[in-house]
């Protein structure tokens, strides 16, 4: 187990709360709401959904990633293969017109992403090669750090509106790339299933990542209900978690999901050292508060390693056809987190909130 020490003098609470729906988020334009409409009942077919979504495709906005309406309805249609919405029947998670649907809407996405992201050039394709590359990627990333300004800058509100944005995708960690473990074999598969299993506490459920984010949460007076905030974040927040499902639920994507999970860890650790700082250089320098962010400092040093060699560059080196898809998926984390932490930075350097709604 990579996993650090469990603190001493954390006190003791009950158990993790059961598993719930996500309370059903507010639409954000036409297409949510009809939607939600057809979802809750008071919509008889689906016909005005899909000439909401008809209309969006003929006046497209300058980003997908960033449309409050077509990322919302995302976040809705991927939640029920989820934890679900509060309300809606399980039996939409396999609905044919609604899965037509997410499918419009994932090419808008996708095809947004093969636009602006272009695959990374490798020219040693080899187990070796490939993780190398993928070092030399992340590295090189030189996006906006939002990290280093939460350790050095941020105020205790900021720091609040940093966790409200994270929770949209922390509440439910690591379940995005989950979704790869039936699609790989051999050593790939086993890499997947090393680091996942420290994602999920190593079978200790309090050890969860998600977990831990809950209660970090709570340190800073905030609701750790599952999607609680989903309402008050922005496009450039959803559409963060929306890719990570996006990747995830499609089997042909199965190599971006491995190299996303890999810029993911490789990312991790020192980012969420500087989170840690910046919360302690506020005053919260309780362990239950902090624990997440020390538990990923530790974790992920090693998880990188395995993210990058064991995980990328045996699956390289197995299917060497998704070499290119493993790349791009590392190069889509990089940007799409980028993006979202650059808004967030440009919002608080201009005085202002990084949220829809106020907390």
């Amino acid at each position: 187990m990579t996993s650090t020490s469990v603190p001493t003098d954390v006190p003791a609470e009950p158990g993790p709360a059961p598993t719930r729906p996500m309370p059903l988020p507010s639409p954000r334009g036409p297409v949510g709401e009809a939607l939600l409409r057809l979802l809750t009942g008071t919509g008889t077919d689906a016909g005005p959904l899909r000439a909401a979504v008809e209309a969006a495709v003929a006046a497209p906005p300058a980003s997908w990633l960033e449309d409050d309406d077509v990322q919302h309805a995302l976040l809705c249609l991927y939640e029920l293969h989820y934890r679900g919405l509060a309300g809606v029947d399980d039996a939409w998670e396999w609905d044919v017109d609604l899965l037509r649907v997410r499918t419009t809407l994932e090419g808008l996405v996708e095809a947004e992403l093969r636009t602006r992201v272009p695959v990374p050039d490798c020219t040693d394709r080899s187990r070796t090669g490939v993780a190398a590359r993928l070092f030399r990627l992340t590295e090189e990333d030189d996006s906006p750090s939002l990290s280093r300004w939460v350790a050095r800058r941020a105020t205790e509100e900021q720091v609040r509106e940093l966790l409200v944005q994270k929770s949209v995708y922390q509440l439910k960690e690591a379940d995005p790339h989950t979704w790869a473990v039936p699609r790989l074999g051999g050593r790939a598969k086993a890499a997947l299933v090393e680091i996942q299993a420290d994602e999920y506490g190593g079978g200790d459920p309090e050890r969860m990542h998600h977990a831990l984010f809950a209660r970090a949460m709570r340190g800073l007076g905030l609701d750790d209900t599952y999607g609680r905030y989903v309402d008050h974040v922005p496009a450039a927040t959803l559409a963060s978690s929306n890719v990570m499902s996006l990747l995830g639920l499609h089997r042909r994507l199965r190599g971006a999901t491995v190299g996303h999970l890999a810029a993911f860890e490789m990312t991790s650790s020192l980012p969420n050292r500087l989170y840690g700082n910046g919360l302690r250089r506020l005053g919260h320098d309780d362990e239950a508060t902090t624990w997440y962010f020390d538990e990923h400092v530790a974790a992920d040093a090693v998880h990188e390693q395995i993210a990058a060699r064991d995980l990328a560059g045996n699956l390289a080196e197995e299917e060497p056809a998704l070499v290119d898809d493993v790349l791009w998926g590392a190069a889509v984390c990089l940007a799409v987190e980028g993006w979202a932490g650059a808004r967030t930075i440009a919002r608080w350097e201009a005085g202002e909130s990084s949220l829809r709604l106020p907390l």
